[in-house]
């Protein structure tokens, strides 16, 4: 039977699979420019979600003056531009660097880095994982190694929540009751506890330490962009980071890894801070400013969440005012209440703006939203089988076939050997009756 909608634990590293690739990474950044059927398409990476008031109208005016006007967010809580004009790279870099979104142009694809959005703001976690995210998005800018990095690879620094422990990070940071941060990567089963304060260096030595052994294992012309594409446990790569560590004069050593993990924040009131769900993961111009305003009147910062949703610190906030910087939200069109069914729905961008999707999958997940609600778990509505931005929780994936309509299949933390036949959907209308099939069949 499919059970209620959980985080699985991370896979063991027994399941890794050897990938070598034969091209470069062409993942897309704020330099580098994606050709979709919608326009070109920037990818400007956000360390942490965290914008200031002048970074986030600096966004929207970009996304007027250069693109299609909308602001899109990302599974790692990025921000992408799309129907950018072809010719747009040097004036987008321009707004951008003005503002302090690309301090490096050689590392902008490498700052991949997510953090606990609530951290410091509702007295839950261990530490405060600012710190962490400043210190380290600092080191990497400055690493000539990092420079290798893909543009995929991940780094998680957690708060001790478990909420982006979840998320299939390649480097792992947690903060641990006794003031230790648990160094992990991929899927390892083991952590390396080193002292907080030199959380951010040990971060930036596990990934040097991954492209070396990157390099030794794979072809000469070939790339291995994740810790998972390696092929090997990940507990023998983490106990080579413990040697480097201690060979760098780092305090540390092996533990057990911590493995519970928690949902990201609800929209509403969390603590010192505000939180609303974005469909989608698509803001138009209005709501992004409605955003950007309520977190100029809170205290000048936003942050954007790996879930897509963004949180609003408020220092103080009175009850009524809160309640009235929701209301506003709300009338723009974002999520405010913890039981609305967009919580379970997401999508890729689907079509016209992707030209391998067989369908425009956000508009037939709007249409089956009522549906969505008494699902068993959460949805995801794929364009082709890529899947592209997929969350790596249990959901029900809706996938696009190329002879029209959809198939339905259930991913759950649970093994199955010989899953059941993909459920048919002919029309989104009937996807009701097409998830109970599938919970009849997965009995």
């Amino acid at each position: 039977m499919l059970a209620a909608m959980s985080s699985p634990a991370p896979r063991s590293s027994s399941q890794a699979t050897a990938v070598a690739r034969d091209r470069g990474d062409a993942c897309p950044g704020s330099l580098r420019l994606h050709a979709a059927d919608d326009g070109a398409l920037a990818r400007i990476r956000i360390p942490g979600g965290v914008l200031d008031v002048r970074q986030a109208d600096a966004l929207s005016a970009a996304a007027r003056d250069l693109g299609d006007g909308e602001l899109h967010l990302t599974s790692r809580g990025n921000v992408q531009l799309r129907g950018l004009r072809d010719d747009c790279g040097a004036q987008l870099a321009t707004i951008l660097d003005s503002v302090g979104l690309l301090p490096s142009h050689t590392h902008e694809r490498v700052r991949n880095v997510v953090a606990s959005p609530l951290s410091g703001l509702d007295g839950a976690g261990f530490a405060d994982v600012r710190p962490w995210l400043t210190g380290l998005d600092a080191a990497l800018c400055v690493s000539e190694t990092a420079r290798a990095l893909s543009g995929r690879f991940l780094f998680a620094l957690d708060d001790g929540r478990g909420d982006v422990a979840g998320l299939d990070a390649d480097v792992t940071v947690r903060a641990a009751a006794d003031g230790a941060a648990l160094l992990s990567l991929g899927s390892s089963a083991e952590a390396v506890a080193v002292p907080g304060a030199d959380a951010p260096r040990s971060a930036l030595i596990a990934a040097e330490t991954f492209l070396t052994s990157a390099a030794e294992r794979t072809e000469t012309g070939r790339q291995v962009w994740r810790v998972a594409e390696l092929g090997v446990p990940a507990e023998e790569l983490t106990r080579t980071v413990a040697e480097r560590l201690a060979a760098a004069g780092v305090d540390c050593a092996i533990r057990v890894r911590e493995l519970a993990v928690t949902e990201g924040p609800l929209p509403g009131v969390s603590g010192d801070a505000l939180s609303v769900h974005i469909p989608l993961g698509r803001l138009s111009a209005r709501q992004w400013d409605e955003l950007t305003r309520t977190a100029e009147r809170h205290g000048g910062e936003l942050r954007l969440t790996p879930w897509r949703g963004a949180v609003v610190p408020t220092p103080g906030p009175d009850p009524s005012e809160a309640a009235y910087a929701l209301a506003r939200l709300a009338a723009a069109g974002l999520v405010t209440s913890p039981d609305s069914p967009w919580l379970r729905v997401g999508a890729c961008i689907g079509r016209p703006g992707c030209a391998k999707s067989h369908a425009d999958v956000r508009a037939d997940a709007a249409r089956a939203l009522d549906a969505a609600a008494g699902a068993p778990l959460p949805l995801y509505w794929s364009g082709c089988e890529r899947r592209c931005g997929h969350p790596r929780t249990e959901r029900i994936d809706v996938v696009a076939a190329p002879e029209g309509g959809y198939r339905l299949t259930a991913t759950t933390a649970t093994d199955v050997t010989d899953p059941p036949s993909p459920v048919l959907l002919d029309d989104p209308s009937h996807l009701a009756t097409a998830l109970v099939a599938l919970t009849d069949r997965t009995a």
